[in-house]
């Protein structure tokens, strides 16, 4: 099944459209005090209404802001308005708050865990929460990631496809078998990503009580082992097969031992459906890759390198033949990524040598679809880590450490970030190209909940474009020279909500 896809891609010419595969992200991170405490302070009301916003909103705790941008073609515009969002969210925080720029979470006494336990604004979502905590306990729902949306461009599908028709009866079962062989792949090579992105090295004191004896020393990623954010060893769900892993989902979600797919932590899900049963008849439209911890070497929580770098990994991974006992290909590879997560970060892993294999075929794979400069630099950046395991995130955080902890080096980089971004001479820096004014009233409009979008017209004139509730203005930027921006996106969206209504869905 799907033989010869890579020569396939060459021949129809669509490794420059498999560039452009698109990329979303959804960026967890907590709000913490001037102590370095979990914040108390409530979700930000200008941030409008988590019943509906978009881009801006909440998970486990209050204090866990979550930061979600649209899907993109191109890498530098997701980071673009990713680091228009983080700003908005920055520039909306209230006293002394500032972001914790760490997956595992600032140090939690009794006292913090009581007042995440007794404080919750979401009734919506409350019965959910209530499993977790009496599931998991409250620290595991502390801990933050970043969540990469990656999906094929539907022309690269369509075109792919028609070299397969033999072998598949309809576009839904070619695309599922594409989606699936990738999900598959990312599982086999999970490790190499967790050893060149894994920045979770220890916990605070008192995160676990004991401590298990394989973090009594730093590691790559706690939060990728079995003592991260991961289900329990008696609930996983496979990848064996689609309808394997769709039955043992739904009958997880059957026998009330999850609480609904969302309690599914594995390293990818796949996404586009509203239940488990559809996705054989409906399609998988996109996958959610789940294993990138919080970078704090770069002030929006996940690096340019680490985003080049996966979309050239998927494009590899794609063209990749499945081994032919893949049950037990996919439980080694489940063994070697807890190995990877829990090694010495400044030790050489021990797969360097399969590590080196893979980057040998990239870089053979790069050469046949005519690459681009970037990604070239890319993968050689990428494979220095590999052979100095001390460029590795967890490596460098382990020299940041104090007495066995990270406090100071957190804080100290969230009171930087937070300076940074509200000392830049302009509102929304990454929005330079306009006025003032037409600044103040975008962050406004994403302040609160209104969808935006930078378009041109057919003269190559820029105009912004702003959508909420099926409604949608286009506006020039003399539209947006207002004295009161909330009052005019009142005018122009009347069902707009004028603060947080305390729900999700």
């Amino acid at each position: 099944m799907l033989d010869h896809l890579l020569t396939v891609i060459r021949e129809e010419h669509l490794a420059e459209q498999l560039y452009h595969s698109l990329v979303g992200l959804e960026i967890e991170e907590h709000r913490i005090d001037q102590h370095g405490r979990l914040s108390r302070r409530p979700h930000p009301r200008q941030l409008g209404s988590r019943t509906i916003h978009p881009y801006l909103q909440t998970d486990f705790t209050e204090s866990q802001l979550e930061v979600i941008t649209d899907p993109n073609p191109n890498i530098g515009g997701t980071l673009d308005q990713l680091d228009t969002l983080q700003t908005v969210a920055y520039r909306s925080l209230a006293g002394d708050d500032r972001i914790w720029p760490l997956s595992m979470p600032p140090k939690l006494d009794e006292t913090d865990l009581q007042f995440v336990r007794n404080h919750f604004e979401r009734p919506a979502i409350k019965p959910y929460r209530e499993h977790l905590i009496h599931k998991y306990g409250l620290k595991h729902g502390c801990m933050t990631g970043v969540h990469v949306n990656y999906s094929l461009p539907d022309p690269v599908i369509h075109r792919l496809y028609s070299h397969y028709t033999q072998e598949f009866p309809t576009l839904v079962a070619f695309k599922n078998a594409l989606y699936f062989r990738l999900a598959q792949n990312f599982v086999r090579y999970q490790w190499l990503l967790t050893y060149l992105f894994g920045a979770s090295p220890i916990a605070e004191a008192g995160f676990f009580d004991p401590v298990p004896a394989e973090l009594q020393h730093p590691v790559r990623s706690i939060r990728n082992s079995r003592f991260g954010f991961v289900n329990l060893p008696q609930e996983q769900v496979g990848y064996e097969s689609l309808p394997g892993h769709l039955a043992q989902l739904q009958a997880m979600i059957d026998a009330g031992t999850y609480f609904s797919a969302h309690e599914f932590y594995g390293p990818v899900r796949l996404k586009g459906q509203t239940s488990a049963q559809n996705f054989l008849t409906g399609g998988i439209r996109y996958l959610e890759l789940r294993d990138f911890d919080n970078t704090p070497f770069t002030p929006n929580g996940v690096s340019r390198h680490a985003l080049y770098f996966l979309k050239f990994f998927m494009i590899y991974l794609l063209t990749q033949p499945l081994p032919e006992n893949i049950a037990t290909a996919l439980a080694t590879a489940r063994l070697k990524n807890q190995t990877v997560a829990l090694e010495d970060p400044l030790q050489a892993t021990q797969y360097q040598a399969e590590g080196e294999q893979i980057f040998a075929a990239m870089r053979e794979m790069a050469k046949q679809l005519n690459a681009h400069t970037e990604q070239w630099e890319n993968i050689d950046d990428l494979e220095e880590v590999l052979m100095h395991p001390e460029l590795t995130p967890a490596a460098k955080l382990v020299a940041k450490m104090h007495e066995g902890s990270l406090m100071k080096f957190g804080q100290a980089v969230a009171r930087q970030w937070y300076h940074e971004r509200i000392s830049a001479p302009t509102l929304l820096p990454r929005l330079t190209q306009v006025t003032a004014a037409t600044q103040r009233f975008v962050m406004a409009a994403l302040q609160a909940g209104v969808r935006f979008y930078q378009v041109r017209d057919e003269d190559g004139a820029d105009l912004l474009m702003f959508t909420f509730a099926g409604v949608t203005q286009v506006l020039q930027e003399r539209d947006m020279q207002v004295g009161d921006p909330n009052q005019r996106l009142h005018e122009l969206f009347p069902d707009l909500p004028s603060g947080d209504q305390g729900a999700i869905v």
